[in-house]
């Protein structure tokens, strides 16, 4: 068992994105995503399901074509897809990638 303080852990930016993934498994791995005031992830073809749990902040992740506003304690679940993230104020979040069986 190990416990994770997600609001105390520090991250990379996203071209160090590897060294954020705190928790790395065969069938998924979590990583905590941190993006400054109007960042934005680029967009990325997941084959994955992703989880997105919102730690602080808001932030904007469209998922194909279709768009949703997450706000701190809310979360995500989607199946595999094309999934982009831009924030206005800033945003910490976790991110858990599964693999599809």
């Amino acid at each position: 068992m190990q416990v994770f303080n997600l609001k105390a852990m520090k991250s990379h930016p996203y071209e160090e994105r590897d060294k954020n993934v705190f928790y790395k498994a065969n069938e998924f791995k979590t990583r905590i995503i941190e993006l400054p005031p109007d960042g934005e992830m680029p967009t990325c073809e997941m084959t994955s399901y992703v989880i997105f749990y919102v730690i602080k902040g808001t932030t904007e992740v469209k998922v194909n074509q279709e768009k949703a506003i997450l706000k701190e304690g809310q979360c995500l679940i989607s199946e595999p897809a094309t999934l982009s993230i831009k924030t206005q104020n800033g945003v910490k979040m976790m991110g858990i990638q599964i693999i599809k069986i």
